[in-house]
């Protein structure tokens, strides 16, 4: 029997996290949150998505989910999907919502709400995975799903399908990644309110478990505690260890510009979204002062046009899609298409936990042949998913239930 969508239910979820948990520079108090897509079908399968915010404005993501998702209702599966591109461009180009953005803000996280379930749907009719079913597809396939409008000068769809073709050659020797699993990265050991005794704490504890990097929060309004938690954590895990320096934003460009070199000593893995996202120019400036040190980019942009300027100006060394940030899965794959056509790696920043971007890596490993460097691990909402992530030793264990792995507990 066919799966066929007949209705769409939204639920605005928020999650209170331990204090101090999740705090940066700019974002206080954080409460994770998700706007979650329900899409019902005639049989007993939903499919989830969810697009992630910090708790405030989540119920006005899911008014916008229940607009934009009708033109879903009464579709089958997997003609949806034969042809996903361009209904995605229907829900995308709406003509009155497009005004909202475009391509950004409460109408493009519904969208990513939207097109996250329903290839969590997509994975759950077949059964399979969503790392195996996108491993399925081909090439001709993928592309379908995918929304390439305005990317004409930096991938044509000709070239996304060539790099798609080349790349199932090479597949087999990658495909050990599946027993061996994806190295991870804690994130938990260094949020901004931390104090230095948290934090040696939480990294003695974290490199017990088998994580070789690990991130702190800096962008403090006292520069000289910045520097002295930087050079706390480098002392505390050793030289070889990597260590990224993440600023959310904090910083103007004189400022960036002088904390870099200052925190250049403690050997940064990268810095992390050092000044406002929109910013291009500012960012490129830093990134050509500062090299070899290296920028990591993309946590807060928007859309694939702006990972495309970003590619274009030749500033990240590293690229973070979130599938519950950008347009769902369609656009990380887009953005990770084209990060491979310019050679800059894909980490992704993890709004959902890893829980769907567990799948997402191993398919640009495998798939696309990008380098399997590692994946972030945020522990704090694992108690709320039906299958949360297994990370053991560092390493994020290969999914094997079918879907996006987006089942949460208090959906029922």
């Amino acid at each position: 029997m066919s799966t066929v969508i007949s209705g769409i239910q939204t639920r605005d979820l928020r999650f209170t996290l331990e204090e101090g948990a999740g705090a940066d520079s700019v974002h206080s108090n954080p409460q994770y949150s998700y706007a979650v897509a329900q899409l019902r079908t005639n049989s007993a399968l939903t499919g989830i998505g969810l697009a992630f915010t910090l708790g405030g404005g989540n119920d006005l993501v899911c008014r916008a989910i229940d607009d934009l998702a009708e033109v879903l209702v009464g579709r089958d599966i997997e003609a949806l999907m034969a042809e996903f591109g361009n209904v995605y461009a229907l829900m995308l180009e709406h003509p009155q919502y497009r005004w909202l953005g475009p391509h950004k803000g409460v109408v493009h996280l519904a969208l990513s709400s939207i097109v996250n379930a329903c290839f969590d749907l997509w994975a759950k009719a077949r059964g399979l995975p969503l790392w195996r079913l996108l491993l399925d597809l081909r090439p001709e396939q993928v592309l379908a799903t995918l929304h390439l409008r305005y990317l004409d000068d930096a991938l044509s769809a000709q070239e996304a399908l060539t790099i798609l073709r080349n790349e199932q050659q090479l597949r087999e020797q990658r495909m050990d990644i599946l027993e061996r699993g994806y190295p991870g990265y804690d994130t938990s050991i260094g949020w901004i309110q931390y104090a230095d005794d948290t934090i040696k704490e939480k990294l003695v504890k974290s490199m017990d478990q088998g994580f070789a990097s690990v991130k702190l929060k800096v962008g403090s309004d006292d520069p000289a505690r910045d520097i002295r938690r930087a050079f706390l954590v480098r002392e505390t895990v050793g030289d070889q260890a990597r260590v990224m320096l993440d600023v959310n934003q904090q910083w103007t460009l004189p400022q960036a510009l002088e904390m870099c070199q200052k925190l250049g000593g403690m050997n940064p893995y990268w810095i992390e979204e050092p000044t406002h996202p929109d910013d291009v120019l500012a960012h490129q400036r830093l990134a050509r002062a500062i090299a070899p040190m290296k920028l990591a980019i993309g946590e807060h942009l928007p859309n694939q046009i702006v990972f495309k300027n970003y590619l274009q100006a030749d500033v990240a060394g590293f690229l973070q899609p979130d599938c519950v940030r950008l347009g769902g899965v369609s656009e990380f794959i887009t953005v990770s298409l084209m990060a491979r056509k310019y050679g800059i790696p894909v980490v992704p920043h993890v709004g959902d936990m890893g829980q769907i971007h567990q799948h997402l890596v191993l398919f640009n490993h495998i798939a696309l042949g990008h380098e399997a460097i590692f994946l972030e691990y945020i522990p704090h909402l694992r108690q709320h998913f039906t299958d949360p992530a297994r990370v053991e030793g560092g390493v994020y264990a290969t999914p094997q239930e079918p879907g996006s792995s987006s089942d949460l507990k208090a959906l029922g």
